[in-house]
């Protein structure tokens, strides 16, 4: 059986880019087959784990500056939150899933330097809001979220089987982002969506098919923080690294992140690999 998740991204006239998946079988759209972490740890077991430094700037320029499907002028700057990042989930769906995404988010934020990243019950608080919701309701809630014409176009370009948008200010400062995921098509298709649906809705908004280690590719099927998207985001969330960036100005700064991220990344996943094989 094919699983293939496709992405698309749009950034609108108010400046909200947003993120598209869909799950296809058999070349036909449905819903995937229940899947268990099994799935996970086999993808864990051959996952690449060394880039060269090519490949990896290759990477970022190719996710961090693009968007598939525009409705404005094009803009490839650099987009991320320059404040904490505080994340609200409203749940609607069966089953619960709002300690998965609790347990995301603090895997994402023990692997990406300089990024505040944090769960919040208060949702004036909140500048990510994550909608939790049956596969049936999907389509519902994209058109209360961004209006019949708006949905319409989503539903035509797109056929989401799960969304993700950021709202940047004119500085391409993002400013909020939300995501929407249903919870009842399997366990492998809610965290491979949930994981690649917020990493996007942090800054790496655009997929490439030409990548072939990211997860945001749309032959590409993950399910966890993977190395090399950690190299990614952790490029992104550098302070050196700010929003509005051409690639120009981003390329004059690798040669000095680059090392400082590739400390980090090597540290986290080290410490993760100890606490899974504990001295005897």
């Amino acid at each position: 059986m094919l699983y293939r998740g496709l992405q698309n991204s749009i950034i609108s006239p108010a400046g909200v880019v947003l993120a598209a998946a869909a799950i296809m079988v058999g070349g036909t759209l449905c819903c995937a087959a229940q899947a268990d972490n099994a799935d996970i740890s086999m993808r864990r077991a051959s996952e690449r784990t060394s880039f060269s430094d090519a490949e990896i700037k290759d990477g970022f320029s190719k996710t961090a500056f693009h968007a598939e499907l525009q409705f404005d002028r094009r803009s490839e700057r650099i987009r991320k939150f320059d404040e904490p990042v505080r994340v609200f989930v409203i749940s609607r769906g069966a089953p619960d899933r709002r300690a998965e995404i609790a347990t995301i988010i603090a895997d994402i934020r023990a692997h990406v330097d300089h990024l505040d990243l944090a769960m919040t019950d208060d949702r004036q608080a909140a500048n990510f809001v994550v909608t939790l919701v049956q596969s049936r309701d999907l389509a519902r809630t994209i058109r209360a979220h961004y209006g019949a014409d708006k949905a319409k176009q989503i539903q035509q370009s797109l056929h989401p089987q799960c969304l993700s948008g950021i709202g940047k200010d004119q500085s391409f400062r993002i400013r909020s982002a939300e995501a929407i995921l249903p919870v009842d098509a399997g366990e492998f298709a809610f965290y491979d969506c949930a994981y690649e649906e917020l990493l996007q809705a942090l800054g790496v908004i655009n997929d490439d098919d030409s990548v072939p280690w990211t997860m945001f590719n749309d032959n590409v099927q993950m399910g966890f923080f993977d190395v090399y998207d950690q190299y990614l985001l952790n490029i992104l969330y550098d302070p050196r690294v700010r929003p509005g960036m051409t690639k120009g100005d981003v390329a004059k700064l690798l040669p000095d992140v680059l090392p400082t991220v590739r400390a980090w990344v090597a540290e986290r996943n080290s410490r993760g690999m100890a606490a899974t094989n504990p001295p005897r």
